[in-house]
């Protein structure tokens, strides 16, 4: 590989041959020079476990080389170090020992997530963004060698489950949680809201889901049934309001008796109706109908009862 500026090539020590399997050159890089991952869906936190990670690097260097791929203008994108990376800033250290690996788009991507997604926390919206681009890479590559896109997409769906080690369906859920608006996604999280409430909502389109936030906010944490009942009264409703949902959402909360609100558009009422009845005409004759299945429920239970 040829020598780019800011690169100074190091010798291994035993510890750093453990640390990277595939024996590649390990090559201090000038830490100015790395830039993270494009679109990086794993969150790089100031946390406990970072100012461990600080120490360490202060005390004994980065041992583990990061990996990163080469760009026409003499800089190199991050693949797997970003926490690394990260800490080493703010050590200050001004290089740090890298392998460097040319790879194709769908490539860097795949190995992005690979290092990552093994790590023993992951959030939600990580998991969601990483099978995301997972998904999403091998199918391009998948395109190139068939001509059927119906049987690339299962083809990605089922190597995607397989490789992270979850039922397809579970990885399609995770890849639904890229449709939530940021600001509920950051609640699924924290915990607020079940990744499979978040799954139902993913559902909703941005405006409605800008709503629901709005709720929670006010209201605290909201549950599937509630969302289903949304999503039943919007399909039978053509343009939802802001109060329409938080009607629906203040009649199923818990522990509370639902209003009692029904809906019929024009056509499934007219076949029913002759052509010239008027609405308060077919009204009053829905009403007198009822009537009489009240009369005639009641009958029932009294008989019931004797």
């Amino acid at each position: 590989m040829k020598q780019r500026p800011g690169e100074k090539i190091k010798m291994l020590s035993v510890d750093e041959l453990l640390g990277v399997p595939t024996g590649d050159p390990v090559t201090d890089i000038l830490v100015e020079k790395i830039y993270p991952f494009e679109g990086h869906p794993f969150k790089v936190v100031d946390d406990e476990k970072m100012e461990e990670l600080v120490e360490s690097i202060e005390h004994n260097g980065v041992l583990t080389p990061v990996i990163v791929r080469p760009d026409d203008e003499g800089g190199y994108e991050m693949i797997s170090g970003h926490r690394r990376l990260f800490a080493a800033k703010k050590v200050g250290l001004l290089v740090i020992p890298a392998t460097i690996k040319e790879m194709t788009d769908d490539d860097a991507v795949i190995a992005m997530v690979d290092s990552n997604i093994q790590r023993e926390e992951i959030l939600p919206s990580e998991k969601a963004f990483a099978y995301r681009m997972r998904y999403e890479a091998m199918r391009h590559q998948g395109m190139r060698s068939t001509s059927s896109q119906i049987e690339t997409k299962l083809r990605a769906d089922e190597a995607l489950a397989e490789q992270v080690g979850e039922s397809r369906a579970q990885v399609q859920r995770f890849i639904r949680l890229t449709e939530v608006i940021p600001e509920l996604l950051d609640l699924i999280d924290r915990g607020n809201i079940a990744v499979m409430t978040g799954v139902d909502i993913s559902h909703l389109d941005e405006k409605i889901q800008k709503w629901l936030y709005e709720y929670i906010k006010d209201n605290g944490v909201i549950k599937s049934y509630q969302i289903s009942a949304l999503r039943d009264e919007m399909n039978m409703v053509d343009n939802i309001t802001r109060e329409d949902v938080f009607r629906v959402l203040n009649d199923y909360l818990p522990g509370r008796k639902p209003s009692m609100r029904l809906n019929f558009t024009s056509n499934q009422l007219r076949k029913y109706f002759p052509a010239y009845y008027t609405a308060q005409e077919a009204k009053s004759v829905i009403e007198n109908l009822l009537e009489q299945w009240k009369k005639e429920q009641e009958k029932k239970n009294q008989a019931g009862d004797q």
